[in-house]
Protein backbone atom coordinates (compact mmCIF):
# COMPACT_ATOMS: atom_id res chain seq x y z
CA UNK A 1 0.00 0.00 0.00
CA UNK A 2 1.04 3.58 -0.69
CA UNK A 3 2.05 5.78 2.30
CA UNK A 4 -0.08 8.76 2.06
CA UNK A 5 1.16 12.52 1.10
CA UNK A 6 0.85 13.16 5.08
CA UNK A 7 2.67 9.73 6.24
CA UNK A 8 5.64 10.75 3.59
CA UNK A 9 5.90 14.29 4.75
CA UNK A 10 6.16 13.26 8.49
CA UNK A 11 8.53 10.32 7.62
CA UNK A 12 10.50 12.71 5.46
CA UNK A 13 10.66 15.20 8.69
CA UNK A 14 11.76 12.72 11.16
CA UNK A 15 14.25 11.56 8.77
CA UNK A 16 15.62 14.75 7.71
CA UNK A 17 15.87 16.10 11.94
CA UNK A 18 17.21 12.57 13.58
CA UNK A 19 19.92 12.10 10.21
CA UNK A 20 21.01 15.81 9.77
CA UNK A 21 21.38 16.94 13.26
CA UNK A 22 24.82 18.75 12.96
CA UNK A 23 24.92 19.37 17.02
CA UNK A 24 26.46 22.53 15.95
CA UNK A 25 23.85 25.00 17.61
CA UNK A 26 26.17 26.34 20.19
CA UNK A 27 28.84 27.25 17.84
CA UNK A 28 28.65 30.77 16.73
CA UNK A 29 29.27 31.95 13.05
CA UNK A 30 32.19 34.13 12.65
CA UNK A 31 31.01 37.17 9.77
CA UNK A 32 33.83 39.72 9.74
CA UNK A 33 34.00 40.79 13.47
CA UNK A 34 30.70 40.24 14.24
CA UNK A 35 29.18 36.40 14.77
CA UNK A 36 25.63 34.85 14.15
CA UNK A 37 24.32 32.18 16.59
CA UNK A 38 24.95 33.57 20.02
CA UNK A 39 22.90 35.32 22.79
CA UNK A 40 22.16 38.38 20.66
CA UNK A 41 20.74 38.22 17.44
CA UNK A 42 22.26 39.92 14.44
CA UNK A 43 20.43 41.91 11.87
CA UNK A 44 20.88 42.24 8.06
CA UNK A 45 19.87 45.49 6.78
CA UNK A 46 20.23 47.36 4.39
CA UNK A 47 19.05 48.23 0.83
CA UNK A 48 17.81 46.07 -1.44
CA UNK A 49 20.22 47.06 -4.75
CA UNK A 50 23.22 49.47 -5.27
CA UNK A 51 21.57 52.58 -6.39
CA UNK A 52 25.00 54.55 -6.40
CA UNK A 53 27.92 55.58 -4.17
CA UNK A 54 26.30 58.73 -2.28
CA UNK A 55 22.81 56.58 -1.30
CA UNK A 56 24.97 53.59 -0.52
CA UNK A 57 27.08 55.57 1.95
CA UNK A 58 23.88 57.55 3.54
CA UNK A 59 21.87 54.39 4.25
CA UNK A 60 24.60 53.10 5.75
CA UNK A 61 25.90 56.04 8.24
CA UNK A 62 21.88 55.92 9.32
CA UNK A 63 22.09 52.72 9.74
CA UNK A 64 24.86 52.42 11.72
CA UNK A 65 23.88 55.62 14.02
CA UNK A 66 20.71 53.54 14.86
CA UNK A 67 22.13 50.20 15.48
CA UNK A 68 24.69 51.87 17.34
CA UNK A 69 22.40 53.73 20.15
CA UNK A 70 20.37 50.71 20.45
CA UNK A 71 23.27 48.10 20.52
CA UNK A 72 22.75 46.37 17.77
CA UNK A 73 24.71 44.09 15.63
CA UNK A 74 24.03 44.19 12.39
CA UNK A 75 25.59 43.11 8.91
CA UNK A 76 25.15 45.54 6.10
CA UNK A 77 23.43 44.75 2.72
CA UNK A 78 23.17 45.39 -1.23
CA UNK A 79 22.91 43.80 -4.03
CA UNK A 80 25.37 44.92 -6.86
CA UNK A 81 23.02 43.27 -9.34
CA UNK A 82 19.47 42.11 -9.36
CA UNK A 83 19.53 39.26 -12.13
CA UNK A 84 15.72 38.29 -11.92
CA UNK A 85 14.20 41.24 -12.33
CA UNK A 86 10.85 40.89 -13.39
CA UNK A 87 11.15 43.03 -16.35
CA UNK A 88 14.07 43.27 -19.00
CA UNK A 89 14.16 47.12 -18.64
CA UNK A 90 14.38 47.10 -14.78
CA UNK A 91 17.08 48.73 -13.27
CA UNK A 92 19.83 45.95 -11.80
CA UNK A 93 22.95 47.12 -10.38
CA UNK A 94 26.39 48.40 -10.78
CA UNK A 95 27.88 44.56 -11.53
CA UNK A 96 30.30 42.22 -9.21
CA UNK A 97 33.34 44.32 -9.70
CA UNK A 98 32.10 47.86 -9.28
CA UNK A 99 29.69 47.38 -6.48
CA UNK A 100 31.88 44.60 -4.08
CA UNK A 101 34.58 47.58 -4.55
CA UNK A 102 32.53 49.87 -3.38
CA UNK A 103 30.32 47.70 -0.37
CA UNK A 104 34.04 47.23 0.99
CA UNK A 105 34.41 50.60 1.20
CA UNK A 106 31.24 51.45 3.02
CA UNK A 107 31.48 48.51 5.49
CA UNK A 108 34.98 49.88 6.25
CA UNK A 109 33.71 53.25 7.00
CA UNK A 110 31.26 52.63 9.51
CA UNK A 111 33.11 49.18 11.02
CA UNK A 112 30.45 46.30 10.44
CA UNK A 113 30.47 43.37 7.75
CA UNK A 114 28.99 43.51 4.42
CA UNK A 115 26.78 40.89 2.63
CA UNK A 116 25.51 40.34 -1.14
CA UNK A 117 24.18 37.89 -3.21
CA UNK A 118 26.46 35.89 -5.79
CA UNK A 119 24.85 34.34 -8.97
CA UNK A 120 27.73 32.31 -10.66
CA UNK A 121 31.01 30.61 -8.95
CA UNK A 122 32.96 33.12 -11.14
CA UNK A 123 31.59 35.94 -9.49
CA UNK A 124 31.69 34.03 -6.01
CA UNK A 125 35.90 34.61 -6.81
CA UNK A 126 35.23 38.27 -7.29
CA UNK A 127 32.60 39.04 -4.17
CA UNK A 128 35.44 36.63 -1.64
CA UNK A 129 37.83 38.77 -2.12
CA UNK A 130 36.11 41.69 0.18
CA UNK A 131 32.80 40.61 0.97
CA UNK A 132 32.59 38.78 4.52
CA UNK A 133 29.14 37.08 3.59
CA UNK A 134 28.39 35.45 0.40
CA UNK A 135 24.56 35.44 0.09
CA UNK A 136 23.09 32.40 -2.32
CA UNK A 137 19.95 33.92 -4.23
CA UNK A 138 16.39 31.79 -3.60
CA UNK A 139 16.44 30.88 -7.28
CA UNK A 140 19.83 28.95 -7.18
CA UNK A 141 19.99 27.55 -3.95
CA UNK A 142 20.07 24.41 -5.50
CA UNK A 143 23.15 25.14 -8.08
CA UNK A 144 25.42 22.72 -7.27
CA UNK A 145 28.56 24.75 -8.93
CA UNK A 146 27.17 28.05 -7.12
CA UNK A 147 26.83 26.13 -4.17
CA UNK A 148 30.70 24.52 -4.10
CA UNK A 149 32.34 28.00 -5.11
CA UNK A 150 30.47 29.65 -2.43
CA UNK A 151 31.74 26.67 0.37
CA UNK A 152 35.17 26.59 -1.24
CA UNK A 153 35.47 30.61 -0.95
CA UNK A 154 36.52 30.35 3.08
CA UNK A 155 33.74 33.12 3.73
CA UNK A 156 30.58 32.60 5.62
CA UNK A 157 27.22 31.39 3.08
CA UNK A 158 24.04 32.38 3.44
CA UNK A 159 21.71 30.52 1.72
CA UNK A 160 18.06 31.44 0.85
CA UNK A 161 15.69 28.75 0.90
CA UNK A 162 13.98 28.67 -2.43
CA UNK A 163 10.22 29.45 -2.11
CA UNK A 164 9.36 25.95 -3.61
CA UNK A 165 11.54 24.01 -1.19
CA UNK A 166 10.25 22.53 2.11
CA UNK A 167 12.45 22.89 5.18
CA UNK A 168 13.65 19.34 4.84
CA UNK A 169 14.43 19.60 1.41
CA UNK A 170 17.86 21.59 2.97
CA UNK A 171 19.67 18.86 3.52
CA UNK A 172 21.26 18.03 -0.02
CA UNK A 173 22.24 21.90 0.10
CA UNK A 174 23.86 21.29 3.58
CA UNK A 175 26.13 18.36 2.43
CA UNK A 176 26.83 20.37 -0.45
CA UNK A 177 28.17 23.05 1.50
CA UNK A 178 29.96 20.28 3.84
CA UNK A 179 32.00 18.45 0.57
CA UNK A 180 33.06 21.78 0.17
CA UNK A 181 34.44 22.53 3.31
CA UNK A 182 32.19 24.69 4.27
CA UNK A 183 31.65 24.91 8.53
CA UNK A 184 29.81 28.51 8.44
CA UNK A 185 26.90 28.14 7.03
CA UNK A 186 23.19 29.62 7.85
CA UNK A 187 20.07 29.24 6.14
CA UNK A 188 17.82 32.57 6.03
CA UNK A 189 13.54 31.40 5.46
CA UNK A 190 11.90 34.44 2.74
CA UNK A 191 8.41 32.41 2.52
CA UNK A 192 6.86 29.87 0.44
CA UNK A 193 5.11 29.91 -2.76
CA UNK A 194 1.41 29.80 -1.99
CA UNK A 195 -0.57 29.61 -5.45
CA UNK A 196 0.04 32.73 -8.27
CA UNK A 197 1.75 35.48 -6.91
CA UNK A 198 1.59 35.34 -3.63
CA UNK A 199 3.80 33.98 -0.75
CA UNK A 200 3.11 32.64 2.57
CA UNK A 201 5.57 32.47 6.24
CA UNK A 202 5.25 29.32 7.64
CA UNK A 203 6.78 29.86 10.98
CA UNK A 204 7.15 26.09 11.28
CA UNK A 205 9.91 26.12 9.40
CA UNK A 206 11.74 27.95 11.61
CA UNK A 207 11.72 25.83 14.03
CA UNK A 208 12.64 22.51 11.77
CA UNK A 209 15.60 24.10 10.45
CA UNK A 210 16.88 24.94 13.66
CA UNK A 211 15.82 21.49 15.18
CA UNK A 212 17.75 20.34 12.65
CA UNK A 213 21.03 21.33 14.11
CA UNK A 214 21.20 24.87 11.60
CA UNK A 215 21.67 28.36 12.37
CA UNK A 216 18.27 30.08 10.45
CA UNK A 217 17.65 33.74 9.86
CA UNK A 218 14.07 35.01 8.81
CA UNK A 219 13.69 37.68 5.56
CA UNK A 220 10.92 39.75 6.80
CA UNK A 221 11.13 42.28 3.54
CA UNK A 222 10.75 39.82 1.13
CA UNK A 223 8.40 36.87 3.08
CA UNK A 224 5.67 40.17 1.97
CA UNK A 225 6.33 39.81 -1.97
CA UNK A 226 3.57 39.78 -4.22
CA UNK A 227 5.89 38.36 -6.96
CA UNK A 228 4.93 39.29 -10.67
CA UNK A 229 2.13 41.02 -8.92
CA UNK A 230 2.05 44.06 -10.56
CA UNK A 231 2.59 42.45 -14.26
CA UNK A 232 6.11 43.53 -15.02
CA UNK A 233 7.16 44.41 -11.83
CA UNK A 234 6.85 42.31 -8.46
CA UNK A 235 4.72 43.87 -5.87
CA UNK A 236 4.33 43.43 -1.61
CA UNK A 237 2.51 44.07 1.60
CA UNK A 238 5.47 46.00 2.93
CA UNK A 239 3.37 46.77 6.07
CA UNK A 240 3.23 43.17 7.43
CA UNK A 241 7.13 42.28 7.20
CA UNK A 242 7.77 44.28 11.14
CA UNK A 243 5.11 41.96 11.93
CA UNK A 244 6.66 38.49 10.75
CA UNK A 245 9.59 39.94 11.49
CA UNK A 246 8.07 39.98 15.31
CA UNK A 247 6.63 36.58 14.93
CA UNK A 248 9.48 34.71 13.78
CA UNK A 249 11.79 36.52 16.78
CA UNK A 250 9.10 35.02 18.84
CA UNK A 251 9.58 31.67 17.51
CA UNK A 252 13.27 31.40 17.88
CA UNK A 253 15.79 32.65 14.88
CA UNK A 254 19.45 33.37 15.20
CA UNK A 255 19.04 36.29 13.03
CA UNK A 256 16.72 38.70 10.49
CA UNK A 257 16.55 40.14 6.97
CA UNK A 258 15.26 43.73 6.63
CA UNK A 259 15.76 45.17 3.52
CA UNK A 260 15.52 49.17 4.63
CA UNK A 261 15.41 52.97 2.21
CA UNK A 262 15.57 56.55 2.93
CA UNK A 263 12.25 56.60 0.75
CA UNK A 264 10.94 52.91 -0.29
CA UNK A 265 8.44 54.59 -2.77
CA UNK A 266 11.84 56.10 -5.08
CA UNK A 267 13.69 52.88 -4.52
CA UNK A 268 15.25 51.36 -7.81
CA UNK A 269 13.93 48.14 -6.74
CA UNK A 270 11.59 46.07 -4.00
CA UNK A 271 10.49 49.35 -2.76
CA UNK A 272 6.77 48.00 -1.91
CA UNK A 273 8.56 45.71 0.75
CA UNK A 274 11.36 48.01 2.83
CA UNK A 275 11.09 49.42 5.40
CA UNK A 276 11.62 53.34 5.58
CA UNK A 277 14.45 54.58 7.70
CA UNK A 278 12.12 56.39 10.01
CA UNK A 279 10.52 53.75 11.05
CA UNK A 280 13.62 51.30 11.76
CA UNK A 281 14.46 51.96 15.02
CA UNK A 282 10.92 51.65 16.01
CA UNK A 283 11.13 48.37 14.63
CA UNK A 284 14.46 47.05 15.95
CA UNK A 285 13.22 47.94 19.46
CA UNK A 286 10.07 45.75 19.10
CA UNK A 287 12.14 43.06 17.93
CA UNK A 288 14.70 43.02 21.03
CA UNK A 289 12.30 43.46 23.41
CA UNK A 290 10.75 40.03 22.09
CA UNK A 291 14.20 38.40 22.30
CA UNK A 292 14.62 39.58 25.66
CA UNK A 293 11.67 38.35 26.99
CA UNK A 294 13.01 34.74 25.42
CA UNK A 295 16.05 35.05 26.71
CA UNK A 296 14.34 36.10 30.20
CA UNK A 297 12.20 32.86 30.18
CA UNK A 298 15.47 30.76 29.42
Amino acid sequence: MHKSSKDLTSSSKESWSTSLHLKNRSKSIPIGKKALGTNRPLFILGPCVIEGEKSLFNSARTLASICGDLGVDFVFKASYDKANRTSSSSYRGLGPHEGCSLLAEVGASIGVPVTTDVHTPEEVFIAAEVIDLLQIPAFLCRQTDLILAAGKSGRAVNVKKGQFLAPWDLKPIAEKLLHAGCQHFFFTERGTSFGYNNLVADMRSLYWIREAGYHVVFDATHSVQRPGGGGDHTTGDGILAPVLARAAMAAGVDGIFLETHENPAQAFSDGPNQIPHVHLRKVLTSLLAIHQALEAMK
